[in-house]
Formats: C-alpha cells, structure tokens, sequence
C-alpha cells in the first residue's frame, strides 16, 4: 500500500479548474449522500437511470444503439461527477489536487478542462468495452484523474512524489516510478478482476491513463518557465 502525500512540481498559475472540479464532485456527492439518507433505494435508482450502464450503452458500439451516441457520452460525463461513497469521492480528489494542478498550469484552464473531460469520456468507453455485459453503473472520476495522471507522466517523470509507504515510512519516489507502478497495479487488477467481482471499474483506469499519455502532446500549452522544482 502506497500513498502519495504531495510533489515538488511547482505551478505558476491559480488552478481555478482543479478547484471547480474539487468543489463540484464534493457539492454533487454531498446531495447523493442525503438522498441516500433518505431513501438509499431511490438513490441507487437515480444512479442506475443516469449513469451510463455498459449493457446498456454496448449497443451503440455494436451498431444498434439504445440511445443517441450523445446520449451515451452525456450518460459518461454525468457518471464522472458521480460516485459510490465518502471514502470514494475523497480519494479521486486527493489524487486531482495532487497532480491535476500542474497539468492545468503547463495546458491553460479551458484546455485543461477539455482534457479532463476527454479522458473520463476515453475512460468510460474503455471500461465499456471490456465489461459489456456489466448492469454496474460506471460511477466516479478516476478515469479522467487517470488522465491527468498519464499527462504527468509525461511531463514531469524526475518529479518527487513523497509517498507514504504501508503506512510506516515517507519515501520521496521519482513520479515515473510511482506512475508506472500505480497503471501496472490497475492493469494486473483489471486482467484479474472483472468489475462485477471486484466493484472497482480498473480498465477504465488504464483506458484514461493510456488516452492521457497520448492526447498530451496534442493539446496546445504554455511556456514552461520550469521544469521541476524542489522541496
């Protein structure tokens, strides 16, 4: 078990985005835990209606659509602002405030956004495509914060990325290092454990990482004044 707390990738810029997306994921949550509160059964269905379902939604890539293709993608974009629990929707904006920042520094805020917004959608076909029989709702925003991840990637591999390991010891790890070990855990789990065992939708956690690391090189950014910094 790995942990990661902070990096030393300074920013030149407000990440008004990351902070949007922060604040939105947390407000939607929060009305999706008092709904619970008050009827978990009306709650579960609510989810069930607006998420995308990969059953449900399979047809549009086999040629016999049960929606409109832009059914589909706005049934993606809803599932990523949508999530399963307290412990759930915390971890996925730990890991946006850990390593969307920089990425929204070196793209732009509006670039940035789209990026984001790309990757959770990349990221919830992936997932699709791989579990087509699945009536679990795809829920939650890893699959874009997988994309910022796999954008880090490539932008920033000698940053540190001070990592609790097993709850014992705070090691400062190269970002390639806890990066490559972080997407290689998922694709094992995810060739491993199909979502209806495991509950935890890991190929689209690969699928937004892989779309991060290829989409970063195409979106215009700014002038880096730095590369990496120090703590």
């Amino acid at each position: 078990m790995f942990f990661p707390i902070r990096d030393d990738q300074p920013t030149f810029s407000k990440p008004y985005i990351t902070y949007f997306l922060i604040a939105l994921n947390l407000v939607i949550y929060f009305f999706q835990w008092q709904l619970e509160l008050q009827n978990r059964q009306a709650a579960n269905a609510l989810v069930v209606q607006l998420a995308a379902v990969p059953r449900r939604e399979i047809g549009l890539l086999t040629g016999v659509p049960v929606f409109s293709p832009l059914s589909a993608v706005l049934s993606i974009v809803i599932s990523m602002f949508l999530h399963a629990g307290w412990g759930h929707v915390i971890s996925n904006m730990w890991m946006l405030w850990l390593f969307g920042d920089n990425i929204e520094d070196y793209l732009g805020h509006f670039p940035y956004l789209v990026f984001y917004l790309l990757s959770g959608i990349a990221a919830g076909f992936t997932h699709i495509l791989f579990n087509a029989t699945s009536r679990v709702p795809i829920v939650g925003a890893s699959g874009a914060i997988a994309g910022i991840m796999g954008a880090y990637l490539v932008l920033y591999p000698r940053a540190r990325v001070l990592t609790w390991i097993f709850f014992i010891i705070f090691v400062p790890l190269p970002a390639w290092i806890w990066l490559v070990v972080w997407a290689l855990t998922q694709f094992v789990n995810a060739t491993a454990a199909p979502q209806q065992v495991s509950g935890i939708a890991f190929w689209a956690h690969v699928g937004g990482f892989v779309v991060g690391i290829l989409l970063i090189k195409l979106f215009p950014h700014r002038r880096q004044r730095v590369r990496y910094g120090t703590w």
